[in-house]
């Protein structure tokens, strides 16, 4: 007999639903409906399809279509029923004893037009409003259990970017030496799936790539992006063959139990342009300045603006996140059980920095015709600064 895996505890689930219905009832808010799969895992405990309906007062009800005998083994709510359809949620929601609601949460952020416009119709009687910002900033800052997973991913990132010298070999292509990083992060665990919310985006564990072919822009919103295999996937790794003395970058996410942590190092065969050291080592200096500065209360569009300020004095500004006019204007993202969770370091962000927020900071030099060198690393907002949960040495490794 299959035993299906449950993997947050009730605690977890009732604190989580404890907090958002307090922001509910703060917006007058009777309820809230949640679908997006990563908000509906968050709350449930499960990623099985349906949908959770959180009243601002009393016990969740979570409605699945498929697969209720999952969702029931994997999910710690006491309230969990089969449903077909959703015009079946009102009537669900009132067998519990909820009134249709006069105001009804959705994820806007998200959800297609086509189903905003669905449940109008479902729940005509309610006035629908946007959520999405509440749940975003109550998932930014982590509990005890959740940065105990990020821990271990962070770990298993090191790990990963550990095996790099016994795989990495002159004349290999990006591809093949992609692939066989990839196969080692399957071994460890790796879930193959990474999440990210902003629409459009995709991405394929990260993004492996060397010399010049690092420093070509893509669409995503990312300082590199690389030629890829196709114009469909226009990111990434491609057939470029990897020479000696070039910038190796090794930026990638590993998701583990669902948490994300994202980790960039620099490889090179026999070594690299003084030029390349010295703008890595600047990269390292920023890193270092925002550590001490990104403490509780720190304003994110503050910090951006600091690493920005050192990048001109250092004489990097034309080539910091960026080498054309549609360069990035963050430096770091929070990171959770998606990729590009609140908060921002980014231009114009007004977001004070919360203990126990967890973001991926990542300055970096891009160089056209030449390549890529900087770092990233995943960090947990502390009293007294950042701390690196992913800790292998920052500087370039010679191979």
């Amino acid at each position: 007999m299959i035993k299906f895996k449950k993997s947050t505890p009730n605690t977890e689930l009732e604190q989580r639903i404890s907090r958002i219905q307090k922001s509910l009832e703060a917006k007058q808010v009777d309820g809230a409906l949640i679908l997006q799969k990563m908000d509906l895992f968050y709350y449930s405990g499960t990623a099985q399809q349906g949908w959770l309906y959180i009243p601002s007062i009393g016990k969740p009800v979570l409605m699945i279509f498929k697969e209720f005998e999952r969702a029931k083994a994997e999910s710690g709510l006491d309230q969990i029923v089969s449903i077909i359809s959703p015009k079946e949620i009102p009537g669900t929601i009132a067998d519990f004893g909820y009134k249709t609601p006069k105001n009804l949460g959705l994820e806007m952020d998200v959800i297609p037009a086509n189903l905003f416009l669905q449940f109008q119709k479902i729940f005509k009687e309610s006035k629908l409003v946007d959520i999405s910002l509440d749940i975003r900033l109550q998932r930014a800052v982590k509990s005890e259990y959740e940065i105990a997973l990020i821990r271990e991913s962070s770990k298993m990132s090191d790990k990963l970017a550990q095996k790099v010298p016994e795989i990495l070999k002159e004349g290999m292509t990006e591809i093949e030496f992609a692939g066989m990083v990839e196969a080692h992060a399957r071994n460890l665990g790796h879930q193959g799936i990474i999440r990210m919310r902003l629409w459009g985006n995709e991405l394929f564990y990260g993004h492996i790539m060397a010399g010049p072919n690092a420093a070509v822009p893509s669409s995503l919103a990312s300082p590199t992006g690389g030629l890829g295999l196709n114009p469909t996937i226009a990111q990434g790794s491609g057939f470029n063959l990897i020479r000696p003395n070039e910038a190796v970058l090794v930026d990638y996410v590993f998701a583990l139990n669902g948490y994300c942590s994202d980790h960039a190092r620099i490889f090179a065969l026999g070594g690299l342009p003084d030029e390349l050291l010295k703008a890595h080592d600047a990269m390292l200096d920023i890193q270092e300045r925002v550590k001490k500065e990104a403490v509780p209360g720190a304003i994110t569009g503050e910090i951006y603006a600091l690493m920005l300020k050192m990048a001109k004095e250092k004489g990097y500004q034309d080539f910091f996140m960026g080498a054309t006019e549609r360069r990035i204007r963050f430096t770091g993202h929070g990171i959770g059980l998606e990729l590009d969770e609140f908060p921002f370091i980014a231009q114009g962000q007004k977001l004070a920095l919360e203990k126990n927020m967890v973001f991926a900071l990542e300055p970096k030099v891009i160089m056209p015709g030449i390549g890529v060198v900087g770092i990233e690393n995943t960090h947990l907002v502390t009293d007294s600064g950042l701390e690196a949960l992913t800790r292998l040495g920052d500087g370039v490794s010679v191979i």
